[in-house]
Formats: structure tokens, C-alpha cells, sequence
């Protein structure tokens, strides 16, 4: 009887999952676009994008297996792909550590410009601890990885922490780095200029009561895209200022974006107020209720800081509103630090989905270290 020697079948079958890669990963970036048509505001949109990168990184790394293989097939097997698979989360951190050493330096410094010119609070800080993060997770898994030694099992378990540590980093760094590129996609998307209704939202009033430049800039945005509608196709949209009354201020945002709104010559009946909300959600929860009341329906767009375009439309769709965003823009030593705000904002919710694709790769690891090393 005749055996077939194991090693012989090594190349077809890394070319086997390299091909499966490849298709896997045809399959993701095809759902991220399907996904930018239908609604881009959605957790798919991040989750898409940051996995098609990770897929990549083991495209990349499979190709480089293969050619050693067909070089010096006596000394790799197909047991290799198994080593590779499960050292993949080490392996996407060491393909993207120049990303995180320049982003983080980055972060950094805005970071500091950020300090110099605005209060010194907590949530200012969230760039620089967040830069810190990245930066010690890729340096403390570099040196926990050096050091292994003793019985097999000793190191199965040296091994199994630290690849469970890579698929935790892995897994909010693709959620990073997906979080980036669906804003600065909803960011760069103009809308048709056909919309009913303009939604702005608030976000903090000078003591005054007078809106913050922050708050300006969002009016602002709205009275640009307002006016070059109308030039366009004569329409003239409804605006609708949403944002209640915080501690301390004079009166409610909603009330300040109307008196700039009619001293920028908006006509009041063209004005609605929403007075209620306290945060996005309720922006977006009540201002589509404020249309409901008028029994009217309309394509709706809501204008917001650029860094907060994103995750106003998960709001949106939430409520079952649809709505495109637009963008104003900010000071750049703002933006990097308010996105670290929106990002941990973005990580707080769907819990339940969250533990759901954390879980599951937290589960594989497990597996392939067990499996290796048994």
C-alpha cells in the first residue's frame, strides 16, 4: 500500500488557503461597499474594513510561507499554516507597528497643541493615554514574547497569554483603524442637495447663551449646504435646531442655533425648535419625532463637527431615521482628540455584537494554541 508523503502536500494546500484568503477577503471588501451603498452608518462599515485589513496581513504572510515552502520543502510543512494562523494577531501587530508608532506620535502631539489652548480636563487627555496604550501594548507583548522556557506546557501557557493579549489589541485596533476610515469616508460624501429637512446638533453654548465656535461651525455648515441647494434647485430646506437646556446655561442650545439661524436672515417659519435632548441620541430621537408631528415626510441631512459625523448616523439609524451627515470643520489639534472621544463612545455601545466577534476570536486562538501544542 502506498503512502503519500505529507510534505508533498504542503504547497497545494497552502495554495488552497491562500485562495480561500483571497475569496475571504473579495467577500469582505464587496460587503463594505455594499454596505457604503445601502447605509454606511453602521458597525458593519467598521467591522468590514478593519477585518479586510487583518485579512490582508494574512494574505501577505501566507504568499511568504508558500515561496519558503517551494525553496526548502524539506523543512516546511503544511503543519506551519497552523503556526501561522495562530501566531496571525502577533504577526498584524509587527506588519503594523510603523502605522501605530506614527499615529500614536501623532495623537501625541495634537494632544499637547490640544492643551495649550483648551482647558485642562480629563477627556482632554484621552489622545495622549490612548497613544500611550497603543504604543506599551505593542511594546509589552515585543518583550513578554522573547522570554519562554520550561516544560511544554509551561510554554503552551507563555504562549496562550500572549496571543490572547495580540487578539484583544487586534480586535480594538481594527475597530481603530475601521472607526477612522468609515468617518473620513461619511466625511468626504456630499449629499444630494434634494433634503427637506436640516437637522443641527448642539453641543454646549458660552455663558452668554450664545453658541460656542464649535456650535457656529455646525450652523455654519448648515447654512452653506442650505444656500447652495437652493442656488441649485430653488428648494429651501427646513431647519430644525436640536439641543436642550445643560447645567448652567442661559437658555437651551436649540433656542441660541435659532437666534443665529434668523441673524443670518433664515426666515423663523423656516426654524423648528427640538428643546428636549440632552445627547445625540435624543437629538436624532426627537427630531425625527418633530417631523412626524408636522405628518410630513422628507429627505432629512443632520450637520455636526466632522469627528462626529460617524456616529451621529448610528444614532440616526437607530431611530430609524434615514439621514446623511455632513461635516463641519474644526481646529486641527481639536479633531484627532474629540475622534478618540467618538471611538471610545462607539466602543460603549452594541455591547452584545461586540462580545459576540471578541468572543469568537478569543475562542479560535484558544483552539489553534490547544491544538498545536497537543
Amino acid at each position: 500500500m502506498a503512502f503519500i508523503d505529507a510534505r508533498k502536500l504542503s504547497v497545494p494546500i497552502c495554495v488552497a488557503v491562500i485562495v480561500y484568503l483571497i475569496l475571504a477577503e473579495a467577500a469582505l471588501i464587496n460587503a463594505f461597499v455594499n454596505q457604503l451603498r445601502y447605509n454606511p452608518y453602521s458597525y458593519n462599515t467598521i467591522y468590514y474594513i478593519g477585518f479586510a485589513l487583518f485579512v490582508l496581513s494574512l494574505i501577505t504572510t501566507a504568499v511568504i510561507l508558500l515561496v519558503t515552502m517551494i525553496r526548502q520543502s524539506e523543512l516546511y510543512g503544511a503543519d506551519q499554516l497552523l503556526h501561522l494562523f495562530l501566531n496571525s494577531a502577533k504577526l498584524y501587530m509587527l506588519i503594523s507597528a510603523p502605522f501605530i508608532l506614527v499615529f500614536s506620535l501623532a495623537l501625541f502631539i495634537s494632544n499637547i497643541s490640544l492643551l495649550r489652548h483648551e482647558r485642562k480636563r480629563f477627556v482632554n487627555l484621552l489622545g495622549i493615554l490612548l497613544s500611550v496604550l497603543l504604543l506599551a501594548g505593542e511594546a509589552l507583548l515585543f518583550f513578554y514574547d522573547r522570554y519562554a522556557s520550561g516544560s511544554q506546557t509551561e510554554v503552551m501557557i507563555h504562549d496562550l497569554f500572549g496571543n490572547l493579549f495580540a487578539a484583544l489589541y487586534l480586535y480594538f485596533e481594527c475597530m481603530l483603524i475601521g472607526a477612522i476610515i468609515a468617518n473620513i469616508i461619511v466625511v468626504r460624501y456630499k449629499p444630494d442637495r434634494d433634503k427637506d429637512y436640516l437637522i443641527i446638533l448642539g453641543c454646549g453654548l458660552r455663558k452668554d447663551g450664545t453658541p460656542t465656535p464649535l456650535l457656529a461651525g455646525r450652523v455654519e455648515r448648515a447654512l452653506a449646504f442650505a444656500e447652495k441647494q437652493k442656488a441649485e434647485t430653488g428648494k429651501e430646506p427646513v431647519f430644525i435646531t436640536s439641543g436642550g437646556q445643560g447645567p448652567g446655561e442661559a437658555n437651551s442650545e436649540s433656542l441660541a442655533m435659532k437666534r443665529y439661524l434668523i441673524d443670518r436672515g433664515v426666515p423663523e417659519e423656516r426654524i423648528i425648535e427640538e428643546d428636549a435632548s440632552r445627547d445625540t441620541f435624543e437629538n436624532m430621537k426627537f427630531s425625527k419625532a418633530k417631523i412626524e408631528e408636522l405628518g410630513a415626510k422628507g429627505k432629512i441631512a443632520y450637520a455636526t463637527t466632522n469627528f462626529h459625523v460617524f456616529r451621529s448616523g448610528l444614532f440616526a439609524r437607530r431611530v430609524k431615521m434615514r439621514a446623511v451627515g455632513i461635516g463641519a470643520k474644526t481646529k486641527w489639534y481639536f479633531w484627532p482628540n474629540a475622534s478618540v472621544r467618538e471611538f471610545v463612545g462607539l466602543l460603549t455601545a452594541h455591547r452584545l455584537k461586540q462580545a459576540i466577534v471578541l468572543g469568537s476570536m478569543i475562542t479560535v486562538y484558544v483552539v489553534l494554541t490547544f491544538i498545536v501544542y497537543r
